[in-house]
C-alpha cells in the first residue's frame, strides 16, 4: 500500500482526530501532535461519537482515531496511543487507556479498561484485547460481554476463530443484575456455567457446551444443547422442565423442546411422563403470516377413563387428547376471517390433566366485513358439553348465523339502522329452529339549552320462525308452537337525562337523574320457541334497554316508565360511581315474565351498582337487586381488590335469591371466591386462593350439600426478582368426575428471564 497523507485535526476538548487506512500503515511520517490533559471521566460515560465510514473511496477500511497523545518508538514501527483512546469503524468502537499498533506485524492491541462495542450494541469489557484486520476482537483474557438485551457473559479467556466465532473458556452467563438499587454488589440469583461457550456475532447467538443451571449458588440440573440469542429473540433448544405431583397421575415431569424454523414460526413440543399414567405428548405451533396469525395446540395420550359417570369402577383404555386452534386473518381492509376450534376426546380429559376446568367447549368460524357504515357476519357454532350427565345430542349446532347491519343518516335527523339476521339451529335429538329477522331502528340525540339530554328511539321488526320436534324441548315454557310462525311489532321510546355538575367533598360530582318511557303493542312471544332469551334477570346493565330480555326470541311488550339516578364523584386519587333505578309497568302482558326475575309485577325490584376506586389500592364493585316490597336482597354480587401488586386481597361473592324453581336457567346460586398474596423479604411471597359453593338444598333442591362445599383451594410460596421466578404450589380439588379424581396436587415451577420459559 502506498503511503498516503494523513490530516490531523484538533477536536473539541483538545482531542486529536486522525483518519487512517485499515492497518494505520500510512502513519509512517513524524507528526507534530498537540495534546492537552483531559478530565478522566469513566469510559462508560464518555460521549458516543457518530459512526465512522467503514471504507474510503478506494475500498480500504478506515478507522477514526482519538487519543490524548500519540508516540512512536525509535524506528517508527510501533505507534502507541494513550489516554482515553477511541477507535471507530462504522458502528463498532473500541475505548481503552492504551492502544499499540505494530507496523511490521500488523498487530493492534488495546489494554487498560477496554470496552469494545460491536454493530449490534453488545459490549465487551476486558483488560487486554487484540484486534484483527477486520476490526474485530481477537484474543482476550479475563473478559466480560454485556449483551444488548441485558445478559452478561464472563470468561477466563477467549479467542476468535477463523469463522469469526468467539470461543470462551470457563464461562458463566446470567441475565440478573449484579448490583442492588443502591449500587452495592450482589451475586446473581441464577447463572449458567459452562466449560466452553461459543459466541457467534453473525447469527447473534451464544451456544453452551457442558452447561449447568445454578440458582442461589447451588448447581441444580444440566442444560444440554443450550443456546440463547443476543438480540433477546427466541432460539431453538430445550426449555426448562416442569415438575408436578397430582392425585390423578402421580409424579409428572415435562420436558419441552422449542424449535424456531423462521422468525414468524415456532413450535414447542413437550413430552410428559407420569408415575401413575402412560406418557403424554403435546405441542403448540404458532405462525404469523402476512394476512394474520394462527396457532394449533394438541395433546395426545392413551390412558384409562371412566365412560359412565355413575360407575367409577368400570374403566376402559382409549386414545385421548385435545385439540385447540384459533386465528384471525385480515383479508383486506374490510374483510376478515376468524376461527376457534376446541375439541376433547372425552369429558374428563381436560380436568384429569389439569388443562382446563371448563364445562363446555365452543368452536366457531366467522367471516366479517366492517366499514364505516355497515357490518356483515356469517358464522357457525358448535358446542361440546363436558358436563357428566348432559346429553350431547340435545346441544344445538348453529349454522349459519348471519347478521347484516347498515347505518344511514335519517332524513328527519338522527341515524337509521337496518338489520337482517338469520339463524338455523340443528340438534341430532331435539328441536330444530330456523329464524329470520328484519328490523329498522331510528335514534335521535339532542341536548337542550338547559343541558337536558334527549334521546328518541323507534324500532320496527318482523320475525319469521320455523321449528320442528318442539315436544322434545326439556321445558315446555321454551317450546313454542311447531311449524311456521310469524310476528311483527313496533316500539318507541324517549329517554331524558339531566347531568348536573358541581363541586362536592373537595372534588367534582355529576348527579344525573334519568327517566325513560318505552311503549310497545302486545307481542306473540310464546308462539315462537325461546333459544336465546332464557337467562333473564333485571340488573343495572339492562334496566334502560329497549328490550330487557337478552337475545331476539323474547320482547317485553306494553308500556313502562323507568327512572333512576347516576352519581359520580371525582377527587385526586378517588373515583366513585353509583347507579340505582326501578321501573313501573303501565300496561302489558305478564305471560312471559317469571316471578323472581324482578319484573313480574307492575312495580319492579330496585337494581343498582356501586364502584369505588382509590388510586391503585382499592377497586370495589357491588351489584344488587332489592325486593320492591321487603327490600330483601335478591341479587348480591361483590368484586373487590385491596392492595398492591406485591400484597393484595381479592374477594368475589355472588348470591342469587330469586326463588325460581321451574326454570333451570334461573336457579338460585351462592358462591365465594377469594385470593390473597402477602409479600415479604423483598422478593418472597405467600399466596392462596379458594372457590366455594355456598348453595344449599333450600336454595336449590337439586343440591345436597350443607351450604359450604369447597371446589378448589390453592396455597403456595413464591420468589420473584428481576430475573427469576420460582415457587411451590399446593392445590386441592374437591370435585370428582370420572377419572378426574379429587385430591392434592403439588407443583414446583421456575422461570428465568432471557432463558427458556415454563
Amino acid at each position: 500500500m502506498q503511503p498516503r497523507r494523513v490530516k490531523a485535526l484538533l477536536v473539541p476538548r483538545s482531542r486529536v482526530l486522525l483518519a487512517a487506512s485499515v492497518a494505520l500503515c500510512a502513519l509512517n511520517a513524524p507528526m507534530a501532535i498537540r495534546a492537552q490533559q483531559l478530565d478522566q471521566r469513566p469510559l462508560e460515560d464518555a460521549p458516543v461519537p457518530p459512526p465512522a465510514p467503514e471504507t474510503n473511496a478506494q475500498g480500504d477500511r478506515q478507522v477514526a482515531f482519538e487519543a490524548d497523545q500519540i508516540s512512536y518508538n525509535e524506528n517508527g514501527e510501533i505507534l502507541t496511543a494513550t489516554g482515553n483512546v477511541v477507535l471507530r469503524n462504522g458502528d463498532r468502537s473500541v475505548r481503552s487507556d492504551t492502544v499499540t499498533y505494530n507496523r511490521s506485524t500488523g498487530q493492534i492491541e488495546a489494554s487498560g479498561r477496554v470496552r469494545f462495542v460491536d454493530e449490534s450494541g453488545n459490549q465487551l469489557f476486558t483488560d487486554r484485547v487484540e484486534l484483527t484486520d477486520e476490526f474485530e476482537a481477537g484474543a482476550m483474557e479475563d473478559l466480560l460481554i454485556a449483551l444488548r438485551q441485558g445478559g452478561r457473559l464472563a470468561a477466563a479467556s477467549g479467542s476468535r476463530g477463523e469463522n469469526g466465532e468467539i470461543e470462551l473458556t470457563r464461562a458463566a452467563y446470567s441475565a440478573c443484575p449484579v448490583e442492588t438499587a443502591q449500587g452495592c454488589p450482589k451475586d446473581p440469583t441464577w447463572r449458567i456455567t459452562a466449560d466452553q461457550v461459543t459466541y457467534d456475532p453473525s447469527s447473534e447467538t451464544v451456544r453452551f457446551r457442558g452447561a449447568y443451571l445454578e440458582i442461589f449458588g447451588a448447581r441444580l440440573l444440566p442444560l444440554p444443547r443450550l443456546s440463547i440469542s443476543t438480540t433477546g429473540g427466541a432460539q431453538s433448544g430445550f426449555v426448562i422442565p416442569n415438575i408436578e405431583v397430582t392425585q390423578n397421575n402421580g409424579v409428572e415431569i415435562s420436558q419441552g423442546y422449542y424449535w424456531r424454523p423462521a422468525p414468524n414460526q415456532d413450535l414447542i413440543a413437550t413430552a410428559t411422563v407420569f408415575t401413575e399414567a402412560p406418557p403424554m405428548l403435546d405441542g403448540q405451533w404458532r405462525h404469523l403470516t402476512d394476512a394474520g396469525a394462527y396457532q394449533i395446540t394438541a395433546y395426545l395420550t392413551a390412558s384409562k377413563r371412566t365412560p359412565d359417570p355413575t360407575d367409577r369402577i368400570a374403566t376402559e383404555r382409549d386414545v385421548r387428547g385435545y385439540l385447540f386452534t384459533n386465528g384471525r386473518f385480515q383479508l383486506d381492509p374490510n374483510w376478515s376471517l376468524a376461527h376457534s376450534v376446541r375439541l376433547a376426546s372425552d369429558r374428563t380429559f381436560l380436568r384429569r390433566y389439569d388443562i382446563s376446568y371448563e364445562d363446555r367447549l365452543r368452536s366457531t368460524v366467522n367471516v366479517e366485513r366492517i366499514d364505516d357504515n355497515s357490518y356483515f357476519s356469517a358464522a357457525g357454532w358448535y358446542t361440546q358439553t363436558l358436563r357428566p350427565f348432559a346429553d350431547q345430542d340435545r346441544i344445538p349446532i348453529a349454522l349459519p348465523a348471519i347478521d347484516y347491519r347498515r347505518r344511514f343518516d335519517a332524513p328527519i335527523g338522527g341515524t337509521l339502522e337496518l338489520q337482517a339476521n338469520t339463524l338455523a339451529l340443528f340438534r341430532p335429538d331435539g328441536r330444530d329452529v330456523q329464524r329470520g329477522i328484519a328490523s329498522a331502528e331510528w335514534n335521535l340525540h339532542r341536548v337542550t339549552g338547559w343541558g337536558q339530554v334527549l334521546e328518541f328511539s323507534a324500532l320496527a321488526r318482523g320475525d319469521l320462525y320455523h321449528s320442528s320436534d318442539n315436544v322434545a324441548t326439556t321445558n315446555a315454557f321454551y317450546a313454542g308452537e311447531p311449524g311456521w310462525q310469524g310476528r311483527a311489532f313496533a316500539l318507541g321510546a324517549i329517554d331524558i337525562s339531566w347531568p348536573l355538575v358541581g363541586a362536592a367533598f373537595g372534588g367534582t360530582q355529576i348527579l344525573t337523574p334519568r327517566v325513560q318511557i318505552v311503549a310497545a303493542p302486545p307481542i306473540r312471544n310464546l308462539r315462537v320457541p325461546n333459544e336465546d332469551s332464557r337467562a333473564f334477570d333485571l340488573e343495572d346493565t339492562n334496566l334502560f334497554a329497549l328490550n330487557r330480555f337478552p337475545g331476539y326470541d323474547r320482547i317485553e311488550d306494553g308500556t313502562r316508565i323507568t327512572y333512576g339516578l347516576d352519581w359520580q364523584l371525582f377527587r385526586p386519587g378517588w373515583e366513585v360511581q353509583a347507579t340505582i333505578g326501578q321501573s313501573y309497568r303501565i300496561s302489558g302482558s305478564t305471560d312471559l315474565l317469571i316471578d323472581g326475575t324482578g319484573t313480574f309485577t307492575d312495580v319492579s325490584d330496585i337494581v343498582g351498582r356501586t364502584q369505588i376506586k382509590l388510586r391503585n389500592l382499592v377497586r370495589f364493585t357491588h351489584r344488587y337487586r332489592l325486593d320492591k316490597d321487603s327490600l330483601a336482597i335478591r341479587r348480591n354480587e361483590v368484586d373487590a381488590t385491596v392492595g398492591s401488586r406485591k400484597t393484595y386481597f381479592e374477594v368475589g361473592y355472588l348470591r342469587l335469591n330469586r326463588d325460581i324453581i321451574k326454570l333451570e336457567d334461573l336457579a338460585d346460586r351462592e358462591e365465594l371466591r377469594a385470593a390473597a398474596r402477602v409479600g415479604f423479604a423483598n422478593y418472597w411471597s405467600v399466596f392462596g386462593s379458594g372457590e366455594f359453593n355456598l348453595t344449599d338444598a333450600q336454595e336449590d333442591p337439586n343440591f345436597t350439600s350443607n351450604g359450604f362445599q369447597p371446589i378448589r383451594t390453592r396455597l403456595g410460596v413464591a420468589y420473584r426478582d428481576e430475573c427469576l421466578e420460582l415457587g411451590l404450589t399446593w392445590r386441592r380439588d374437591y370435585i370428582e368426575t370420572g377419572d378426574a379424581r379429587r385430591g392434592n396436587s403439588f407443583q414446583v415451577y421456575f422461570a428465568l428471564r432471557n432463558l427458556g420459559f415454563r
